[in-house]
């Protein structure tokens, strides 16, 4: 054996990774460690393979099968940077879907009142309650369906800038 292999236990603590995460990524095909008297060994090769996975998963938020895509390079059917390519478009949309999270969770935040899905009007004239399946559409209050926030001009990740709490004395009835 080798001065630079090392056993399987101390490279899951280098990693701060668990030996059975070493073990799946190996039956993956992701890491494949030299083999003596039944115990796992890894070169200086498979420490830097390790580390790519962990930077990958960690900074990309790449599944395995994207990342064994990439550590595979190029194949008759695939690249690794359609891989890549894919990865960043899905992030962009999950990043999308973060912000407008984000912009109504502030929206939220304008609520002045101590329970606000009670006492502020513009929850209310946000959302529609379904009919019941298989009846007819009932005409009741607010939208058909929830506002696309971000969507309604201007610049502001606010959805529905200017829309007032009115309190329930101001004759819209009860709040």
């Amino acid at each position: 054996m080798s001065d630079t292999w090392v056993p399987v236990g101390d490279v899951a603590d280098r990693f701060d990774l668990s030996v059975s995460t070493l073990h799946y990524w190996e039956r993956r095909g992701l890491v494949t460690p030299h083999r003596r008297a039944g115990r796992r060994y890894y070169d200086a090769e498979h420490l830097y393979r390790i580390a790519l996975i962990r930077l990958w998963r960690d900074t990309g938020l790449m599944s395995l099968e994207e990342i064994a895509a990439v550590l595979a390079g190029r194949t008759a059917t695939h690249t690794w940077r359609d891989t890549v390519t894919s990865r960043i478009a899905a992030l962009e949309a999950q990043t999308e879907r973060l912000d407008t999270a984000r912009g109504y969770l502030r929206y939220m935040l304008e609520c002045t009142r101590d329970n606000p899905a009670a006492d502020c009007l513009q929850f209310r004239e946000e959302v529609r309650v379904p009919a019941p399946k298989g009846s007819p559409s009932r005409p009741g209050p607010g939208p058909a369906s929830p506002p696309a926030i971000g969507s309604r001009g201007g610049t502001s990740d606010h959805p529905r800038r200017g829309v007032e709490e009115v309190p329930p004395s101001a004759g819209r009835g009860p709040v």
